[in-house]
């Protein structure tokens, strides 16, 4: 939804916990690794969204990730399942389910491991998961009914995406990786500098076997705002500009208040626009990258679910005026708490 006369862009998403409150089935782990179970929840739960929400132009998607207009009627989505998950289970962590919500990996599956005992990236195509997607791909296309949109890809847009290396390190190494970014830097860039070579491997990999040329490539750093802006330029910039090179423009998304990363940011080599947390200055952004970059934001949280609308409109209005008439777009994913009145109301906002 898109109001020309001043780059303002609304996109609603709508999370798995919003629909479980409507739809009686439960996201299990056959939704995740059966592509046609998938297929048939994904279209009950977009027709639901469709009757309730149709005025918002919302979809069914991960957060941030599909977006409307590059959602194909008859795609499906083979192996969609969040980037860190997908890695974190080839490495052996247990991948855990929830009915009512997103998925989750065990956390912390690489904390006692010895970094020479990392598996070499490219042995990752051998495991059993990789296989099983490779042939559901190539059965959907022979079955010729529907498109498949492999791992790390979410519409027909070419826009892949993967998790931050320090954020997914994190997510693997626990507590480790920021002890030896402090005490042993070496050790921390080469864990990260493996996660960025394994992300690279599967995403040319699925790219590939679907036959999807790259149009960008989406870095959700989430865990980005956790560290210093000289951290984040010694430790997560070399990654982000080596994906950057080698896949395409890069789309960088980092959690939270990031204000204070804003000059590393300034640092990624094709940097084609930034997703931020909402407590982010816009007016920050547009001193450090100019009037015309593209941004996209999200409402805090603790506005979006207050029964009066009149903080996230307030919000909302200051986002706006902050952005003087860049590129800027609001961004939500709709949680089973928030206040639906309240997001039609910025929504006509930023709309009309």
């Amino acid at each position: 939804m898109e109001r020309q006369d001043d780059g303002l862009q609304f996109e609603l998403s709508v999370s798995k916990g919003w629909i479980a409150r409507r739809l009686d089935f439960a996201f299990d782990r056959e939704y995740y690794f059966n592509p046609a179970r998938r297929d048939a929840v994904d279209r009950a739960c977009q027709t639901r969204i469709d009757a309730e929400l149709g005025d918002l132009d919302a979809c069914f998607t991960e957060s941030n990730l599909g977006r409307r207009q590059f959602i194909d009627e008859n795609q499906v989505l083979v192996g969609g399942i969040q980037p860190n998950m997908i890695l974190g289970t080839l490495l052996g962590a247990a991948f855990i389910p929830a009915d009512t919500m997103d998925a989750d990996i065990e956390n912390n599956v690489l904390a006692e491991a010895p970094l020479e005992s990392l598996p070499e990236p490219r042995t990752l195509l051998d495991h059993p998961i990789v296989r099983q997607f490779d042939d559901q791909i190539a059965a959907v296309r022979d079955e010729g009914r529907l498109r498949p949109i492999p791992p790390f890809f979410w519409d027909t847009s070419g826009r892949a995406a993967i998790h931050g290396t320090m954020t997914t390190a994190l997510k693997f190494f626990g507590e480790r990786l920021f002890l030896d970014m402090a005490m042993n830097p070496e050790e921390a860039g080469a864990a990260l500098d493996w996660v960025a070579e394994c992300f690279l491997v599967l995403v040319r990999h699925y790219a590939e076997t679907a036959d999807f040329d790259f149009t960008e490539i989406h870095v959700g750093e989430c865990s980005g705002c956790m560290i210093g802006e000289e951290q984040f330029a010694r430790f997560v910039v070399p990654g982000l500009n080596r994906l950057a090179g080698e896949l395409g423009p890069l789309r960088l998304h980092s959690c939270g208040k990031s204000d204070h990363l804003l000059g590393a940011f300034k640092q990624v080599s094709r940097l084609s626009s930034l997703d931020l947390g909402g407590e982010t200055s816009i007016a920050g952004v547009r001193r450090t990258f100019g009037d015309d970059f593209p941004v996209s934001v999200a409402p805090p949280v603790e506005i979006l679910a207050q029964p009066n609308p009149a903080p996230l409109l307030d919000w909302a209005k200051a986002a706006a005026d902050a952005s003087a008439g860049g590129p800027l777009t609001i961004v939500c994913h709709l949680e089973a708490e928030y206040n639906v009145d309240a997001i039609r109301a910025m929504a006509r906002f930023l709309t009309k």
